[in-house]
């Protein structure tokens, strides 16, 4: 993976299009939210892009937590401070800050441990809908807006027993979601694994919003959508 084809840089400035950002996406993440899609009113670089370059431009640490603050549209300028700190915000021109990165412990920028572990997390976080939202959603009755499916991705975080490791891999191991009137809040945990050895953990956490009574014959067609807009991409990659 060539995560460079996937945003533009000046300097400590990044900014990614609309095609970067729905390529990574789509290509990278297997992620067929329609808001990244490069035609959205709505659009929003993934989260997990703005995570892929700050693991790329900071290093891995055995421990890591990101916070999300707001949606990143195309052609926003942001910088990525030149930091060895143990606490990293990256903002925008204005000033706001959009990523929030805390890490301890040791760091490495070992290429294939920082791209492995970039390559299998958002794999992983790609695939959160439908294969695990929509079973929470059906176990608590209730559902996203199908006209409007807004989930917003809130904040993770990862602990690693060890650096050095090859072929990574992601294996949910809970999947929670906590009602509060008509917002969700999703937390997902995982495994780390290097073959069948368990090397770290992490969790990641989302918020759906505008939540309703679940209806099956509207999420079966919003899930036909997302399946027909994925199948459409792969049969022309």
């Amino acid at each position: 993976m060539h995560l460079e084809d996937y945003y533009c840089r000046d300097g400590n400035q990044i900014r990614f299009t609309r095609r970067q950002a729905s390529d990574f996406a789509k290509g990278v993440a297997g992620d067929f939210n329609p808001i990244h899609n490069v035609d959205a009113k709505r659009f929003c670089v993934p989260g997990d892009l703005l995570f892929a370059v700050a693991l790329q431009r900071y290093g891995l640490s055995e421990k890591m937590r990101v916070v999300f603050s707001g949606m990143v549209g195309d052609g926003v300028s942001l910088e990525f401070p030149e930091s060895a700190e143990a606490s990293i915000a990256v903002r925008d021109s204005h000033g706001k800050t959009c990523l929030d990165l805390q890490r301890s412990g040791t760091t490495t920028t070992e290429g294939e441990s920082v791209c492995g572990i970039i390559g299998c997390y958002v794999r992983f976080s790609g695939q959160a809908f439908p294969h695990i939202l929509v079973p929470l959603m059906a176990e608590h009755g209730l559902m996203i807006n199908p006209e409007r499916p807004l989930i917003i991705y809130e904040s993770m975080s990862i602990e690693l027993d060890r650096l050095n490791f090859e072929a990574p891999s992601l294996e949910l191991t809970d999947a929670r979601l906590e009602i509060h009137g008509k917002r969700g809040d999703t937390h997902l945990q995982f495994a780390v694994k290097a073959g069948d050895q368990v090397i770290g953990r992490g969790a990641k956490s989302m918020v759906l919003s505008g939540l309703r009574p679940y209806q099956p014959d509207q999420i079966e067609e919003l899930v036909n959508d997302y399946m027909a807009r994925k199948n459409g991409f792969l049969a022309q990659a």
